[in-house]
């Protein structure tokens, strides 16, 4: 019944996936526990289940919510007339299988030779706040990765872009998102931050 509260899912851009934005570990086990019990529930035929409720839990101060709701008539998998009537492929349904575009890397050794020299850099951190204030490549832009699509106006088109997060993941797909978007030169720095500290300025704090 949960396509009954979300019919379509939401756009794929807008979410990002556990590898960028990471997950605590223990809250998967959690639920996983609760999922486990009503399996057992449903197959012993005891209890009440938690068909038309929705479970919410609020780890900050271990708090349980339920959010009741009534079976859409309309619901393409549990509706009167359903059109939804195997498994289907989630990845696809939900956008989050795409070919991505090829991204060019730089090393921090080049990256340093580049600083040093002569050229013209953008400097651009992905990166959230609270990581910025930690530790940052001086010069750069903080400009936070789910902020990006609305904020490409503060970049130049034409600018030499070099693009950094903590270990180069989300950094990766800014330099996707802006290549998509036109942008002529966005560079990916191989490894990120954690990598320059290591192989540039190993005074850097870590984390």
């Amino acid at each position: 019944m949960f396509r009954c509260l979300f019919p379509e899912p939401p756009p794929p851009e807008s979410v990002q996936d556990c590898a960028v934005a990471g997950v605590l570990g223990v809250l998967p086990g959690i639920m996983g526990s609760i999922q486990a019990v009503e399996a057992l529930k449903f197959l012993l035929g005891m209890g009440e289940p938690l068909t038309g409720r929705l479970l919410l839990l609020n780890a900050t101060d271990m708090s349980f919510n339920e959010l009741r709701f009534k079976k859409d008539k309309d619901c393409p998998v549990c509706g009167t007339n359903p059109t939804v009537k195997a498994l289907i492929d989630y990845e696809e349904f939900c956008g989050s299988r795409r070919e991505p575009l090829p991204v060019e890397e730089i090393t921090p050794r080049e990256l340093k030779r580049l600083m040093d020299g002569a050229g013209d850099i953008v400097l651009l951190d992905v990166r959230e706040p609270y990581e910025h204030e930690l530790c940052r490549i001086e010069g750069s832009k903080l400009v936070p990765l789910g902020e990006l699509g609305e904020r490409t106006g503060e970049l130049e088109r034409g600018a030499d872009i070099v693009v950094y997060c903590h270990v180069g993941m989300r950094s990766a797909r800014a330099a996707q998102l802006l290549t998509s978007m036109g942008f002529a030169k966005v560079r990916n720095l191989k490894g990120g931050i954690r990598a320059w500290a290591h192989d540039v300025d190993p005074g850097m704090p870590i984390y």
